[in-house]
């Protein structure tokens, strides 16, 4: 079931939320520049499972309105503490992808935590985000062929081989954000930083991250390791940026043991 939630006047997010009879919640967060369809192979398999799956688009991105202002992770973690609160869930377990793991970093420790009972952070663009160089480059491509700079992120995006209807679709998924969340995205993950985050994070935290990420280097999952409390990582050693669908049904699988069976 689909719905809107809004989060400030004039703003409203997207919520895919499957399975409401389910036990044990996830909630979803996206990377950039995608939406919660991107977790298509978790609400298939993991909401038949008997777990209630919530994935939210971000302002900016999928469904949700799309506003000039509010792309910061402050901001953006915020809303994902109004759908929450909007939803009266807790006790629910939060994973981000990505940017959506430096959204959800940014909301345990802004939001200490609220209604979390684990982490679980996948190949996320944490402690650090973009290089310099990196993000201006993209900023560049985005401001003047944004299509072309779409396709050259799903082509290092993924290590195992992608059919081009595959590839198509995940263009699609990621040029139907705005341009100028699009870019004001590369911009915060190159100029803010979460190292002041972490040591406030007390939950349970999974971290899974591609051997071969060539967006996130696996170096960056190994820092989190560390500065993170009672955090576990998991190396997935046949994926790049995208574990949730290269190595889908093991993910699936080291999910579900994290959190435990509905």
């Amino acid at each position: 079931m689909g719905y809107f939630v809004t989060v400030e006047s004039g703003v409203n997010l997207f919520v895919e939320d499957l399975n409401h009879a389910g036990r044990k919640t996830i909630v979803f967060l996206h990377g950039w520049p995608l939406s919660h369809k991107q977790f298509e192979y978790q609400f298939t398999v993991l909401s038949g499972m008997g777990y209630r799956c919530i994935g939210i688009d971000w302002r900016g991105f999928g469904k949700s309105d799309k506003p000039v202002n509010g792309y910061t992770f402050d901001r953006l973690a915020d809303d994902i503490r109004v759908v929450v609160d909007a939803l009266q869930i807790e006790n629910f377990t939060l994973l981000g992808h990505s940017t959506g793991g430096s959204i959800a970093i940014r909301y345990m420790n802004r939001h200490k935590g609220y209604g979390v009972s684990k982490l679980i952070l996948v190949d996320a663009a944490a402690p650090t985000g973009f290089t310099k160089e990196t993000a201006n480059q993209l900023l560049k491509e985005s401001l003047n062929d944004r299509p072309k700079m779409m396709q050259g992120v799903t082509d290092t995006f993924f290590f195992q081989y992608i059919t081009k209807p595959f590839s198509d679709w995940f263009v699609q998924m990621g040029l139907q954000a705005s341009g100028w969340s699009t870019a004001a995205i590369i911009t915060v993950l190159r100029d803010e930083n979460l190292h002041a985050d972490l040591p406030n994070i007390d939950s349970p935290t999974l971290l899974i991250h591609g051997s071969h990420d060539k967006v996130i280097p696996f170096s960056q999952a190994i820092d989190l390791h560390q500065k993170i409390k009672s955090s576990q990582l998991v190396p997935f050693h046949y994926s790049g940026h995208g574990p949730f669908w290269e190595e889908r049904n093991r993910f699936n699988q080291i999910i579900t043991e994290f959190i435990g069976r509905p």
